[in-house]
């Protein structure tokens, strides 16, 4: 069900109960207050590669009138889909999508340029009365935009940081399994088609992980033995598993540095039993851990609601219609 709400304007400050669904919390009620908004709401969705950013901020987009930001600074180029890892088109539900394969992937996007591009995008999301989720992998392009020298983006927005945590440990094996998955989707011919014996790998979308590894593989491969190739290939799989493990390593760092050092202020939603189980009980326990604890955190933070006293076994169902009447 989603949550139908205006968002957040300047009002004058209002204090209505609204009464939850019978039965669904013992007759407690959501208090709404102090729900004057002087700045407009931006929510991040931060983590690790491979934790479920996308997942997340899509669940959010189905619960609130949102769209969605892409702030990896790799899957803003056009092409490589699959070794990219880009969120497809069916699984991004009918939720639009900003800066997701949009640049020329021989150019350069920098920091800067993020920083401008994703500006125009949360003001024109904000314009239509949308909530703008941010998410990607790439801390460095969030930073820049939130902490920008002249304090304009904090000044104008207030934040929402929610960061999907996964125990490395837990982490690193699936990120490896989720390499061999894209390998048989077809990433070896996406990268094929795309290779360039020329090709500069700092620069653009070549700098992505799995470009640069399997540049030995595509020079021997019309030349060297079948026993040379399965040996490239493995080692160019190997080094792609291995850099990505990297990678989630350095960004869940960056994280701890802006959340201890930086003193943002960081929802953690530990996610680590979601990947410790299987099918049903996998999507369950996500929806327990991440989906709907981020779904309150998100209703006090766009309309003040106070659902700390609210019982903790409320499903969303329940609370979207407690909150379907609301008017931030």
């Amino acid at each position: 069900m989603t949550i139908s709400m205006v968002m957040c304007r300047p009002a004058p400050v209002r204090e209505p109960l609204i009464n939850m669904p019978s039965g669904s919390n013992g007759g407690q009620r959501l208090n709404l207050t102090n729900r004057t908004c002087q700045k407009e709401k931006v929510v991040l969705v931060m983590g690790a590669t491979g934790a479920g950013k996308s997942r997340l901020s899509i669940d959010l987009a189905t619960y609130f009138p949102a769209e969605i930001i892409n702030s990896d600074k790799i899957q803003v180029y056009e092409g490589l889909d699959i070794v990219t890892n880009k969120v497809t088109k069916e699984d991004q539900r009918g939720v639009p999508h900003h800066l997701l394969g949009t640049q020329n992937p021989d150019s350069e996007f920098t920091a800067a340029d993020f920083c401008d591009t994703a500006s125009l995008a949360v003001e024109t999301i904000t314009g239509l009365g949308h909530l703008p989720i941010i998410v990607g992998g790439s801390n460095s392009y969030i930073e820049a935009l939130i902490d920008d020298d002249d304090y304009r983006f904090r000044s104008r927005y207030d934040c929402c940081c929610l960061w999907v945590d996964v125990s490395m440990p837990v982490l690193h094996p699936y990120v490896a399994e989720r390499v061999d998955q894209m390998f048989d989707k077809g990433m070896l011919n996406e990268l094929r088609s795309f290779y360039n014996p020329n090709g500069d790998y700092s620069r653009g979308i070549r700098k992505a992980i799995g470009v640069p590894e399997f540049d030995q593989y595509f020079q021997n491969e019309a030349f060297g033995d079948e026993e040379t190739r399965h040996r490239l290939l493995q080692q160019a799989i190997s080094e792609v598993k291995e850099n990505t493990c990297k990678l989630a390593t350095k960004q869940l760092r960056k994280i701890h540095w802006l959340r201890n050092v930086k003193r943002w202020k960081i929802h953690r939603l530990d996610a680590t039993p979601v990947f410790q189980k299987k099918g049903k009980d996998a999507n369950e326990s996500w929806k327990k851990l991440v989906a709907e604890p981020s779904a309150r955190i998100l209703a006090e933070f766009l309309c003040n609601v106070n659902t700390t006293n609210v019982d903790a076994s409320l499903r969303l169902p329940a609370l979207a219609t407690a909150l379907a009447a609301a008017t931030c």
